[in-house]
């Protein structure tokens, strides 16, 4: 039984290696939010008042939409939501500009 622990244990180790995790960054995030997202979410993801009133656009700080998990987020940009139609970013930019979001609380 211990050697069973053991043997899993060994392996498990020694996969880590082997998997390769890349993290999302919020300061090239802020970047493309600038570029891509500002003009609708307004600065600091603070809509401006036309745009929440004409589109619903709420804060990005907005509890319900800190709520959403990042892979709904994801689905939303890539696919649109509500009245915003879908935006055009490479995974990687939107998985750091979701990380950008997430400062916002």
């Amino acid at each position: 039984m211990k050697m069973s622990r053991f043997v899993v244990l060994a392996v498990v180790l020694m996969m880590i290696p082997t998997l390769t995790f890349a993290a999302a960054d919020a300061a090239k995030g802020k970047d493309v939010y600038t570029a891509s997202c500002k003009k609708c979410h307004g600065e600091g993801g603070n809509p401006p008042p036309a745009m929440t009133k004409a589109m619903g656009v709420k804060a990005l700080n907005d509890k319900d939409v800190q709520a959403k998990s990042d892979a709904v987020l994801k689905k939303e940009v890539k696919e649109g939501f509500g009245k915003m139609k879908p935006v055009a970013l490479s995974d990687a930019d939107l998985d750091n500009v979701i990380a950008y979001v997430r400062t916002l609380k």
